[in-house]
C-alpha cells in the first residue's frame, strides 16, 4: 500500500481537504496562546493558589458542548448525550450536528457532551442525569476511571430501557455492558461464547486486543450484511457505528447520527434516511499538515518531504536531525490537531526533519517499528522520538503491555520522550495548581509511560491548543537528545555534577552507598578509552579529589574549593532569565553564597571536554529562621549561576548528576507537570540530564525523572554481609555454646552467671530481662535466660550490612554475593512456586518455619538453636553452590553452562552434598532444585555489570532499558543495574499480598502496645508513609493504615485500587484505631491517588454509625469537630504532608548543620512544614494548611510508628527517619504530657518484628557504628568512609533530639572506639580531616545538649582534639 490515495479506501477528492485542516486555518505560531494569561504577568509571585469553584480539578462546564436547535415546524427532536475522556470530538460532533440542523428535513438534533472528569462535580452530575431523562441516544467512549465509570453506569442504567440506543465504545467492561441497539446487547459481556465477546474476555486486554478489534471492525460488516436475522443487522450497525466514531471527521459523524436515528428513534420509523458508508482512514501511517495525503510508506513520505519549497535547504538535506513523533489518530481525523501542528512547525523552525506517525488503535509498537526503522539496514531512521499522546506505547489508558513496548523501543534504540496534553484541566487551572497535573492523569500518562522507559513528561498543550513556551522547551530538548546520537565522542561535552551535603569540604561528593570519586574516576577512564576527550586526567582517584577540593593558588589551604569560573553579575543576569524571581528570597546578586562579593563562583575542575562541578546546596541549612518557613525558598543566585554556566558557557551536551541525590529536583515548583515558572525546569534548561541513582531508591529517582527530566540509571548498593559478632558479644556466644554442652553438669549455674554479667557489660540488660547477679534460678529459668540472650545475639549476628561503598563498574564478586543470595532464598515466592530454604530445611525435621521463628523470638532455647542451625545450613549450602560456579579468581564463570552440569546429576548437586553432612540430609530434592535454579538466575543478575554500559548508551543517544527500582532481595528483577529506574503503577497498590503482610504487622504492633500499656488498645497511632518503602513492598505501609482503621481496598476489573469498604467490627474483633498519617513529600508526589483513597477511607470510617468506644476515629473526630466548630468530615482530616513543591520537615537539615537552639524549635519546624492536608472532597485545591487539626490529632497519639523495609537503610543510615519522628512533639502536645510509645516495624527478613524505637537504635548501633566489620569496611573507602562514620553519629544525635530514645552507653562506646583508640583517631584525622572535625564537634554537641553524660577528661580530650584538627585544616602545624 503506497500513499492513501492509491489505497483500496480511496477518498473522493472533496474529502481530501479534511486530511489537512491547513486549507481552512491560518496558522501563525504566536496565535496559539496569548503570552499573558488573563493579563497576569508570568512571574512567580502572581501565581497565588486558591480553591476555586467546586474545589475539584476540572472547572469546565458541559454547556460549551450543548447545541439546542431552533424549532422548525413540527419536526421531531432527537436528543444525544455523550461522555468522552478528551475533548477532541467536541468540534467535529458539534459541526456535524449544526450542519444537520441546517439541512435536515426529517428531524432536528439537540446534543450535549460531558468530559468524564466533569462528572465528579455533584451539580454537573445532576445535570447529566437530568439530560438523560429525555435523551434518545447515549454515547460513551474511553471511560476507564472506575469511580466515574460507576457514576456513568448508575445514571445510564436507570434510563437504559427507555433510551432508543446506547452506544459505548472501548471502556471498562461495566460500562460496555450498557450497550444496546435493537436486539444487540452486551449485557452478557465476558460470559458469552461468540468471538466478539471472547475479545473482551481475554484477561490481558493489551494492545493485541485493540488491534484484533480493529481488524474485526474492518471485516465484520461485510460478513454480517448477508445474515438475515435482525440480531446480525443490529450487530452490523454497532460495528459501523464504531467505524464512524473512529473515523471521527464531521462527515463520518453526520452519517453516524443519521444511521442511528433513522434505525432506532421511534419518531423517525418509516422515514427513509439515506446515509453513506464510513470514510475509512488509514489505521496507521504518516501524517504531515502540509502533505497532500496520509502516507503508508516512509520512502514516499520522504520523497514528498524533499520536494517541499516552504522549508530551508538544511531541513531537507541529509544532515538535519530527524525527530519521530507519535500521534493519536482521533485528533487528526476530528481536525483537533493544532497542538500537533505547533510541535511540527517548531521542530522544523529549529532545523529538524520530522516524521509524524499515527495509529488508530491503542498499540503504537507496530507503527514505530514499521515507520521509524529502515527495513533493510534495521537502523533507526530517526534520532529521537517524542510521543505526543501521553499514553503508554501499547494499550493506552486500558491494559498495557509494557514488555511488548520495551521490545519495540529496544529495536529502535533512540531516546524516547513522552510529552502530554492536559486532559482533565484547562490551561489556567493547571497554571494555578500547585499540584500541577491531575492525579488521574499522572497515573495514566506519567507513571505508565515510565514503565516503557519514557522520559520528560512535559505538558506541551492545553485542551487542543499548544502552550508556546512548553512546546519550545520540548522541541529544544528533543533535538538536544537527538544531537547526542549524531555528535562524535571527541566533540561531546559532559558536565559531571557532584553534591555536598551538608556543605563542608569533607562532604564533597556525597551520595548514598557510593564511593563517588573512585566511581567518577572509573567512569572517566572508561570514557577516555572510548574516545572522549578527558585531557589531563590525574593518575589516581585520590589525586582527582585533591584537584577538585583544593584551590592550588590559595594561600595555605583555603576553605574554598577549586574555582572553575568567576561570573560577573552582569553576565549572570544576561544568561539567567529568571534571576529576578530569586531576589524575593535572596536579595540582589551576587549574594553571599558561592560568591566572592563581586562575582558568582562556580566550583569544579575541567579535564578536556569533561567538567566536574560541585552543585551548590539549598543555602538555608544554617539559618534556623528559614528552616521554620513552611514553604521552601527558591534556589539562590549561586545555584542558578552553576546551571547557567554548565548550559551556556561550558555548553554541555549532557549533564551527569552523580549519585543519590542532589537538590535540583527538590526545588520549589509544581509536583508533576512543570510550567516555565517552576525552578527545576528553569534550572535544567535545555540540557539532557543523565542521573546515577541507587537502585533501591525508586521513589526519589522518580522525582528526578518528573521534575528535572532525568534519565535515571541505577547503581548497585554495596554487597551485603552479616554483621557478625565482636568483643563481648563474641565472648557471649562462646559462653552460650559451652552452656549447651555442659548445662546438665554441675557447671551450668556458674556458666549462666558469667553469661548474665557479660550480657550486662554488653548493655544487653536493656533488651533482655536479666536476673540479679548471684540469684539462684531453676534449670527451666536458666534455659529461658540463655535462650533470650542467645536470640538477641543471633539477631545481631545475622543482621545484613552493606559493607563499604560501591564503585561504579565494579560488580560484586561471587562470594560477596553469598549473603544477598541467602536472604533471597529466605523468602517464600508463592507466585513462582518457590519455597524458602529455611522452610524446606525446617520441614526436614518436621517443623513449620513460622513456629520456629515465633519460638526463637520468645527465647525458647531449643528453637533458638534450631534456627541457628537452619541459618548456618542455608549459608553453607549456598556457599557450596556459589563455589561451584566460580573460577579461581572468584569471578562467576559462564553460569548457564555450570548450572546445567550441576542440575543434571541428582546426587552431585553441591547443595545436596553439603546438606548430607548436616541434620537436614533428608531435605526435599525437588523443592531444592526449583529454588537453586531460581538462585542461579539471581546470581547471574547480581554479578552482571551494565552501569557503565547504561551510562554510555544514554550519552550516545540510545534507549536505556527500563527496570523497576527497589530491594533486590524482595524483587531480583531490580538487577542487573544500569537500567532506567521506574516506580510502579500507583493505582496497583496495595496488593493483596501487601494487605496480608500488613495485617500481621498491625496485629503485632497492637499486641505489643497492649503489653506495654496495661492491656489497653492504642487510640491513635501517628505514622509515616515513605515513597520508596511503598514501591518496594507494593504498598505494605499504606495497607497497615487501612487495616488500623478497619477497611479493605477493593480492586476494579482492571486490577486498579481506587475504592475501599469497611470491615465489620465483628470481623475486625477490636476497635478501629485512629491514625495521623505523615506522608513524605516524595510519597505525596508519587501517590497522590493513594492519599485521596486514604482520606476518603478515614472520613468514611468517621461517619460510620458505631459506638465511639469501638471506633476511635469517630470518637476523636466528634470531639475535635465540637471544639473547633467544624463538621465531622473536616475534623477527620488525618492525611498530612508538606506544601506542594516542599520536602522534609527540615529537622534533618537543622541537626546536620547544628543550626538549632532547642528541641522546641525542631518541633516548630515539624509542625509548620508538615501540617498541610490533602482533602478528597476538594482534590483540586492541593495541599492546604490545617495546623490546628494536625496538632489536635497528634495530641491523641498513644504510639508513634515507622517501618524499616530493607537491610541497607536503617534508622541511623539516613536522616529522613528522625526528620519524620514526632515522639517528643506528641509528648508536648498531649494534655497529660505522657510520652507516647515509639515502635519500629522491621520487615527486612522473613521473620517480621515490631521493636521499640530504643531497641532498634541499640541494634543499629551494635551492628553498624560500633561494629569493626562495618567501620573497617567504611575506612577501606578512604575519604568518603570517614564521612559515613560521622554521618551515623550525627543521625544518632538526631534521634536523641526528636525522641530521647538513645542510651548513654551508645555515645560512650562510640567515644572509646573512635577517639580513645589512638591508632583509629590518627587514621580518621589524616584520611578526611574535615569530617573528623565534624565527628569531634558532634560528640561535644551530644554532651552539651545533655544527651551524653561522660567524664570531664573525655570532654577535655575532645576539646583539645578539636583545636588540633582546626589548626591542621588551616595548615598551621604547631
Amino acid at each position: 500500500m503506497a500513499s492513501l490515495v492509491s489505497s483500496p479506501f480511496t477518498l473522493p477528492s472533496s474529502k481530501a481537504d479534511q486530511l489537512s485542516s491547513f486549507s481552512k486555518k491560518h496558522f501563525f505560531l504566536h496565535s496559539f496562546l496569548p503570552k499573558k494569561i488573563n493579563g497576569q504577568p508570568n512571574s512567580k509571585s502572581s501565581l497565588r493558589v486558591k480553591a476555586i469553584g467546586n474545589g475539584l480539578f476540572t472547572q469546565t462546564t458541559p454547556e460549551v458542548r450543548r447545541i439546542v436547535p431552533e424549532k422548525k415546524g413540527n419536526l421531531p427532536t432527537v436528543k444525544i448525550v455523550y461522555v468522552v475522556l478528551e475533548a477532541q470530538y467536541q468540534s467535529s460532533l458539534s459541526s456535524a450536528v449544526q450542519s444537520l440542523n441546517q439541512t435536515s428535513n426529517f428531524a432536528s438534533f439537540e446534543v450535549v457532551g460531558y468530559l468524564v472528569e466533569e462528572l465528579r462535580d455533584e451539580n454537573t452530575y445532576k445535570t447529566f442525569c437530568k439530560d438523560l431523562e429525555d435523551a434518545n441516544i447515549f454515547i460513551g467512549s474511553l471511560i476507564f476511571v472506575e469511580e466515574l465509570a460507576l457514576k456513568v453506569k448508575a445514571a445510564v442504567e436507570k434510563e437504559r430501557d427507555r433510551l432508543d440506543a446506547v452506544l459505548v465504545f472501548p471502556s471498562m467492561p461495566e460500562v460496555m455492558r450498557l450497550n444496546k441497539l435493537g436486539s444487540f446487547s452486551m449485557s452478557q459481556l465476558g460470559q458469552s461464547k461468540s468471538p466478539f465477546f471472547q475479545l473482551f474476555k481475554r484477561k490481558k486486554q493489551g494492545a493485541g486486543f485493540a488491534d484484533s478489534m480493529l481488524k474485526l471492525v474492518r471485516t465484520l460488516p461485510k460478513v454480517l450484511k448477508y445474515l438475515p436475522s435482525d440480531k446480525a443487522q443490529d450487530a452490523r450497525l454497532y460495528i459501523l457505528s464504531l467505524q464512524f466514531w473512529l473515523g471521527g471527521s464531521p462527515d463520518n459523524l453526520q452519517n453516524f447520527v443519521k444511521m442511528i436515528s433513522g434505525s432506532y428513534v421511534p419518531a423517525l420509523k418509516g422515514t427513509k434516511i439515506a446515509y453513506s458508508d464510513p470514510v475509512l482512514f488509514l489505521d496507521s501511517g504518516i501524517w504531515h499538515p502540509l502533505a497532500p495525503s496520509m502516507y503508508d510508506d516512509v520512502k514516499e513520505y520522504l520523497n514528498w518531504y524533499g520536494t517541499r519549497r516552504d522549508v530551508n535547504e538544511k531541513v531537507r538535506g541529509p544532515n538535519a536531525p530527524v525527530i519521530g513523533l507519535v500521534l493519536q489518530r482521533s485528533h487528526i481525523v476530528t481536525g483537533d490537531e493544532s497542538h500537533y501542528v505547533a510541535v511540527i512547525m517548531e521542530l522544523e523552525a529549529r532545523g529538524a526533519k520530522v516524521i509524524p506517525i499515527f495509529a488508530g488503535g491503542l498499540d503504537f509498537s507496530g507503527p514505530v517499528e514499521k515507520y521509524f526503522i529502515d527495513p533493510i539496514t534495521k537502523k533507526p531512521m530517526v534520532n529521537s522520538v517524542v510521543s505526543l499522546t501521553g499514553f503508554a506505547l501499547v494499550g493506552g489508558p486500558a491494559r498495557q503491555d509494557h514488555p511488548r513496548a520495551v521490545e519495540a523501543l529496544m529495536k529502535l534504540d533512540v531516546p524516547y520522550i513522552v510529552a502530554l496534553p492536559l486532559v482533565f484541566q484547562t490551561t489556567e487551572e493547571w497554571l494555578n495548581s500547585t499540584l500541577g497535573l491531575h492525579p488521574i492523569q499522572v497515573a495514566l500518562q506519567v507513571a505508565l509511560p515510565e514503565l516503557d522507559g519514557g522520559m520528560e513528561p512535559i505538558v506541551f498543550a492545553g485542551k487542543s491548543h499548544a502552550l508556546h513556551k512548553r512546546v519550545e522547551q520540548l522541541c529544544t530538548r528533543a533535538i538536544k537528545w537527538a544531537e547526542l546520537k549524531r555528535k562524535t565522542k571527541t566533540e561531546k561535552k559532559l558536565a559531571i555534577t557532584v553534591f555536598s551535603f551538608p556543605p563542608d569540604k569533607g562532604n564533597v561528593g556525597t551520595a548514598a552507598y557510593l564511593n563517588v570519586f573512585a566511581s567518577i574516576y572509573s567512569v572517566l577512564k572508561d570514557l577516555q578509552k572510548d574516545g572522549y576527550n578527558v585531557e589531563g586526567l590525574p593518575e589516581t582517584a585520590e589525586a582527582l579529589i585533591e584537584d577538585v577540593i583544593h584551590d592550588k593558588e590559595a594561600q595555605f589551604n583555603s576553605p574554598n574549593l577549586n574555582v572553575a569560573y568567576k561570573m560577573s553579575v552582569r553576565e549572570y543576569q544576561s544568561l539567567t532569565p529568571y534571576a529576578t524571581a530569586l531576589e524575593e528570597n535572596w536579595g540582589k546578586p551576587p549574594g553571599n553564597l558561592n560568591s566572592d562579593g563581586e562575582n558568582l563562583l562556580v566550583y569544579g575542575k575541567q579535564y578536556g571536554n569533561i567538567f566536574i562541578g560541585v552543585q551548590p546546596t539549598f543555602g538555608y541549612e544554617g539559618d534556623p529562621m528559614r528552616l521554620l518557613f513552611s514553604k521552601s525558598a527558591s534556589p539562590h543566585h549561586g545555584f542558578a549561576a552553576y546551571y547557567s554556566f554548565v548550559e551556556k558557557i561550558f555548553k554541555a551536551d549532557a549533564v551527569l548528576h552523580f549519585g543519590t541525590h542532589g537538590s535540583l529536583e527538590f526545588m520549589p515548583g509544581k509536583q508533576v507537570g512543570m510550567s516555565d515558572a517552576c525552578f527545576p525546569d528553569s534550572l535544567i534548561g535545555n540540557i539532557p540530564n543523565v542521573y546515577y541513582y541507587a537502585a533501591n531508591n525508586p521513589s526519589e529517582a522518580t522525582i528526578a525523572k518528573r521534575r528535572s527530566y532525568a534519565n535515571t540509571i541505577s547503581y548497585l548498593t554495596p554487597p551485603a554481609e552479616n554483621a557478625g559478632l565482636y568483643k563481648g558479644l563474641k565472648q557471649l556466644s562462646e559462653l552460650i555454646s559451652s552452656y549447651q554442652s555442659l548445662k546438665d553438669s554441675g557447671r551450668g549455674q556458674q556458666i549462666v552467671s558469667s553469661i548474665i554479667s557479660t550480657a550486662r557489660q554488653c548493655n544487653l540488660d536493656k533488651d533482655v530481662e536479666l536476673p540479679e547477679e548471684g540469684e539462684e534460678i531453676s534449670q527451666k529459668e536458666r534455659d529461658l535466660v540463655v535462650g533470650k540472650v542467645y536470640s538477641k545475639i543471633m539477631e545481631i549476628e545475622s543482621r545484613l550490612l552493606p559493607c563499604g561503598l560501591h564503585v561504579i563498574g565494579e560488580p560484586p564478586s561471587a562470594m560477596e554475593a553469598v549473603a544477598t543470595l541467602v536472604n533471597i532464598a529466605a523468602l517464600d515466592r508463592p507466585e513462582d512456586g518457590i519455597l524458602s530454604l529455611p522452610a524446606i530445611l525446617a520441614a526436614t525435621v518436621g517443623r513449620n518455619i513460622e513456629d520456629v521463628y515465633r519460638g526463637s523470638d520468645k527465647g525458647i532455647l531449643k528453637d533458638v538453636e534450631l534456627l541457628r542451625q537452619i541459618t548456618e545450613a542455608s549459608r553453607g549450602a549456598i556457599s557450596a553452590f556459589v563455589e561451584r560456579t566460580t573460577n579461581s579468581k572468584g569471578q562467576v564463570v559462564d553460569v548457564a553452562d555450570k548450572l546445567t552440569s550441576i542440575l543434571g546429576f541428582g546426587i552431585n548437586e553441591p547443595w545436596v552434598q553439603y546438606l548430607s553432612n548436616t541434620k537436614f540430609y533428608r531435605a526435599d530434592r525437588e523443592k531444592l532444585r526449583v529454588l537453586f535454579e531460581f538462585l542461579g538466575e539471581c546470581l547471574k543478575l547480581v554479578v552482571a555489570d551494565n552501569e557503565l554500559g547504561g551510562l554510555k548508551q544514554a550519552l550516545e543517544g540510545k534507549y536505556v532499558e527500563p527496570g523497576p527500582g527497589g530491594d533486590p532481595i524482595r524483587n531480583p528483577k531490580v538487577l542487573p543495574t544500569g537500567k532506567n529506574i521506574h516506580a510502579l503503577d500507583p493505582q496497583a497498590i496495595p496488593t493483596t499480598a501487601a494487605m496480608q503482610s500488613a495485617k500481621v504487622v498491625v496485629d503485632r504492633l497492637i499486641e505489643r502496645q497492649k503489653i506495654d500499656n496495661g492491656g489497653k488498645y492504642p487510640e491513635t497511632v501517628a505514622l509515616v508513609l515513605w515513597g520508596t518503602d511503598n514501591i518496594k513492598t507494593y504498598g505494605e505501609s499504606l495497607a497497615q493504615v487501612l487495616w488500623m482503621i478497619g477497611v479493605n481496598p477493593v480492586a476494579d476489573t482492571l486490577g486498579r485500587v481506587n475504592r475501599v469498604e469497611p470491615v465489620s467490627l465483628e470481623e475486625l474483633g477490636r476497635p478501629r484505631i485512629d491514625v495521623v498519617v505523615n506522608c513524605s513529600g516524595v510519597f505525596r508526589d508519587l501517590f497522590i491517588n493513594q492519599m485521596n483513597l486514604l482520606d476518603r477511607a478515614i472520613k468514611m470510617v468517621a461517619e460510620l454509625d458505631e459506638p465511639v468506644e469501638q471506633n476511635y476515629v469517630r470518637k476523636h473526630a466528634l470531639e475535635q469537630a465540637k471544639e473547633l466548630g467544624i463538621d465531622v468530615r473536616e475534623a477527620a482530616t488525618r492525611v498530612f504532608s508538606n506544601a506542594s513543591g516542599s520536602y522534609s520537615s527540615n529537622v534533618n537539615l537543622a541537626v546536620e548543620n547544628s543550626s538549632w537552639n532547642d528541641e522546641k524549635q525542631l518541633q516548630d519546624m515539624y509542625l509548620s512544614r508538615k501540617s498541610f492536608a490533602f482533602d478528597s472532597d476538594a482534590p483540586g485545591a492541593g495541599m492546604t494548611e490545617k495546623r490546628k487539626v494536625f496538632e489536635m490529632a497528634l495530641s491523641t497519639a498513644d504510639a508513634t510508628f515507622q517501618n524499616l523495609d530493607s537491610s541497607e537503610i536503617s534508622l541511623t543510615d539516613v536522616s529522613h527517619y528522625f526528620d519524620s519522628d514526632p515522639t517528643n512533639l506528641v509528648q508536648n502536645l498531649r494534655k497529660d504530657g505522657k510520652k507516647p510509645s515509639a515502635y519500629i516495624a522491621d520487615t527486612t527478613t522473613a521473620n517480621a518484628q515490631v521493636r521499640t524505637l530504643s531497641e532498634t537504635v541499640r541494634l543499629d548501633a551494635r551492628t553498624k557504628l560500633l561494629n569493626p566489620k562495618w567501620y573497617e569496611g567504611m575506612m577501606s573507602s578512604g575519604y568518603e568512609g570517614v564521612r559515613e562514620i560521622e554521618k551515623r553519629l550525627t543521625n544518632t544525635v538526631g534521634w536523641s533530639a526528636t525522641s530521647g530514645q538513645v542510651d548513654n552507653w551508645v555515645y560512650e562506646e562510640a567515644n572509646s572506639t573512635f577517639i580513645q583508640d589512638e591508632n583509629m583517631l590518627n587514621r580518621l584525622m589524616s584520611t578526611n580531616p574535615n569530617s573528623f572535625r565534624k565527628l569531634v564537634q558532634t560528640f561535644l554537641e551530644a554532651n552539651g545538649r545533655g544527651y551524653w553524660e561522660t567524664s570531664q577528661e573525655n570532654i577535655e580530650r575532645l576539646r583539645q582534639l578539636y583545636s588540633e584538627v582546626e589548626d591542621k585544616i588551616e595548615g598551621i602545624d604547631r
